[in-house]
């Protein structure tokens, strides 16, 4: 028979044992120790002035009193350091890090409750739930790499279903990019979390769509006019019409309405003009009735001709452009004819 347990290596109280005591207060000193266990830290260094009842599990290349017993644990006891031998399925925890770990015999491993490693849901400073079964609180959260690079990968199981990253304000969602209920990756916004809109989206060949981008082909209805020196042309059809542009009141001194600019930003404007007949003529895309951005001019003709004149500028929501006349000629209206294009770059 052995004189001590063989899980907690406890001594026994031996037949004809003399100072029965002292085997009882050791058995009770393990008993105090590995019950209940509750680990300070993992250190090699012992600490100058231990608390009675610290209990240290020794790192790697301990050092001092502790050299030569990396893996055991040192509990501070009666002035003394009692080491004790864990053995597998242990469980501890840990005060540095307020976990509770588990020793397979080797190592001491943070504690799972499922076979595979796995749990079924995770708050870091935060409560899951059902939905969110990782929920985490905190100012920033860093994923690194693991040799050369990382990846983090949100997967789906079919084509209609979603995988993207929402972004929302006051838990509203105001913006989502990833694939939503397709296989195109695309950038959606919302003002309200109810209402959204695709400001971009990429097709798996790498076409870049922006169905809210502001273009425009602005013309008046198709006909011939022969609009007066400093009169205005405005318009009536938006042959192209994507991201606000509209049509605002009637152009001053002239025919047709203003074209109203949706949002601030640079435009590309590209005016064309066609004429029948021309004494010598000249129109320009002026912005606001006052302000001359681009123009194009044709010298005296009795055939049809042609002419255009592109320019980039900056214009602010709420801008309004028509077209300003010089000279004489006949035109000819309409898309494809005398128009104003515009598309915000």
């Amino acid at each position: 028979m052995s004189d001590q347990t063989s899980n907690l290596a406890l001594p026994y109280i031996l037949p004809s044992q003399a100072q029965k005591h002292v085997p009882h207060n050791e058995a009770l000193q393990r008993l105090d120790a590995v019950v209940q266990l509750t680990i300070t830290t993992e250190t090699r260094t012992p600490p100058p002035t231990p608390e009675e009842g610290a209990c240290y599990l020794l790192a790697a290349e301990a050092e001092g009193i502790w050299a030569g017993k990396t893996g055991l644990l040192a509990m501070w006891q009666d002035g003394a350091w009692l080491y004790i031998t864990p053995k597998t399925g242990w469980q501890a925890f840990f005060l540095e890090t307020g976990q509770i770990k588990a020793f397979d015999g080797g190592e001491w491993q943070a504690m799972s409750l499922a076979a595979d490693g796995s749990v079924p849901m995770l708050g870091v400073n935060a409560t899951p739930d059902t939905v969110n079964r990782l929920s985490v609180a905190s100012p920033a959260t860093l994923l690194s790499h693991a040799g050369q690079g990382h990846q983090l990968k949100l997967n789906k199981a079919d084509a209609s279903d979603t995988g993207t990253l929402l972004f929302q304000t006051g838990w509203s969602g105001r913006a989502e990019m990833g694939l939503a209920g397709d296989d195109r990756f695309s950038i959606k916004v919302s003002a309200d979390g109810s209402n959204w809109l695709t400001a971009m989206s990429v097709t798996a060949d790498g076409i870049l769509h922006t169905p809210a981008r502001p273009a425009v082909r602005a013309s008046l209805s198709p006909g011939t006019a022969t609009p007066a020196a400093a009169s205005r042309t405005g318009f009536a059809d938006l042959a192209v019409q994507q991201g606000g542009f509209s049509l605002g009141g009637a152009v001053p001194a002239g025919v047709g309405n203003r074209l109203l600019i949706p949002a601030s930003g640079l435009y590309l404007l590209s005016l064309n003009l066609s004429t029948l007949t021309s004494s010598g003529h000249d129109a320009a895309i002026e912005a606001n009735g006052t302000t001359v951005l681009v123009s194009a001019a044709g010298g005296a003709s009795v055939a049809p001709s042609r002419q255009s004149a592109t320019t980039i500028v900056l214009l602010n929501e709420g801008d309004w452009l028509a077209l300003l006349h010089g000279g004489s000629a006949q035109y000819r209206f309409g898309p494809t004819q005398t128009e104003l294009c515009a598309v915000m770059l």
